[in-house]
């Protein structure tokens, strides 16, 4: 009997020391909670059990222990059949990089670069890579001198991505209209998602969660072009950015849907790599103003802006060292990335401590911390 109330007891505590940290849901692109830097701070869902193929808390996402994978729906959260594809070379690359953006790279250095950029079988390499590593990254500065703050693992980003054009289909003539009605329900589609995916980090009480990704205008266009190219089409570059536009934008108003979705949830969300004026070119999910969500910038330490950064006066609410930042990749390993999907979980990382300092903060509150101190 004093067996079975000592248990009682231990697990209650579980629950309790569980319920008091902060949660911080890394929406990403997986994550490895095995990595020594992270898996004492791994969130674990308190009322699953693993791998008993049931759904004890009747959420409909069955043996989400440590979080979901909405990209492939399952609960594998890193698919670590990716292992030891970090090669010598992907590791040159982020180093010359970030020795680029700080003016710092020798003429070889830089002819390495644009060599290997020009390579379509490394360039392939580093996407798949990079892909499988980000959420990891991520998750590591997120969770850095953090001690309290809980990582949630949520992946909505395939590891090899392919270009959704099966969900482009126009039917009748190739107008203009047509493409910008098709650009439409696609924007809807993969906000759609994104809305579940807050409600489910939502229902489960994340305080902060991390949007290191998203569509700026220069991927916007990309899409615009490539759909028109597989019909033999050149369209204007006027037609272009209208439909460019029209398709982040579409994507920013049905995006209010999701950050509602989680309203006790601060978003905390990367502005965006392409040197651009989130307030004259929009991106997406960052540009969506809401009291629970911040846009991060990246800086060059506490120097200046990162010349990748994007940013805005109006759409850009803060920024935070984005250059060479080392953190956790698969496997136990480290290395040096740079990016405003690194500065974000600076932010959301100094969230998630504020959050622990006083738990009745609310999204609101913790932005307004944020953003005037």
């Amino acid at each position: 009997m004093k067996l079975k109330l000592f248990c009682l007891f231990l697990m209650l505590t579980f629950i309790l020391s569980v319920s008091n940290a902060s949660t911080v849901a890394i929406i990403d692109s997986g994550t490895d909670l095995l990595h020594k830097d992270l898996a004492d701070k791994a969130w674990i869902n308190p009322l699953e059990i693993a791998n008993n193929d049931r759904d004890e808390d009747r959420n409909g996402y069955q043996d989400d222990v440590n979080g979901w994978n909405f990209a492939e729906g399952n609960n594998k959260i890193i698919d670590y059949s990716y292992l030891g594809r970090l090669t010598p070379d992907i590791r040159k690359f982020f180093k010359i990089q970030a020795k680029m953006i700080k003016g710092e790279a020798t003429e070889a250095e830089i002819t390495w670069l644009r060599a290997k950029v020009e390579d379509m079988e490394f360039l392939k390499k580093l996407q798949v890579y990079g892909n499988f590593m980000h959420g990891t990254h991520v998750a590591g500065i997120a969770a850095k001198a953090a001690d309290d703050a809980k990582m949630m693992a949520v992946k909505i980003i395939p590891t090899e991505v392919k270009m959704p054009f099966n969900l482009l289909k126009v039917e009748g003539d190739f107008t203009s209209a047509l493409i910008k009605l098709a650009l439409g329900q696609l924007a809807k589609q993969q906000m759609k998602v994104l809305e579940e995916v807050a409600a489910y980090v939502g229902n489960h009480k994340a305080d902060v969660a991390n949007g290191s990704f998203g569509t700026g205008y220069r991927q916007a266009k990309m899409i615009v072009e490539a759909l028109y190219k597989t019909v033999g089409k050149e369209p204007s570059k006027e037609v272009v950015h209208e439909l460019a536009s029209h398709f982040i934008n579409t994507m920013i108003r049905e995006g209010e849907h999701m950050v509602l979705a989680a309203p006790n949830t601060l978003f905390v969300f990367a502005a965006g790599n392409d040197g651009m004026n989130n307030d004259k070119y929009p991106s997406s999910p960052t540009n969506i103003k809401a009291s629970n969500v911040v846009s991060v910038a990246a800086t060059m330490g506490t120097e200046a802006m990162a010349s990748f950064s994007n940013y805005g006066d109006k759409m850009v609410d803060l920024a935070a060292p984005g250059v060479a930042i080392n953190s956790a990749v698969p496997g136990n390993q480290y290395l040096e990335v740079s990016g405003t999907s690194q500065a974000a979980p600076y932010v959301a990382n100094v969230a998630a401590q504020i959050k622990d300092m006083n738990k009745d903060l609310n999204p609101s509150e913790m932005k307004t911390i944020l953003l005037k101190t």
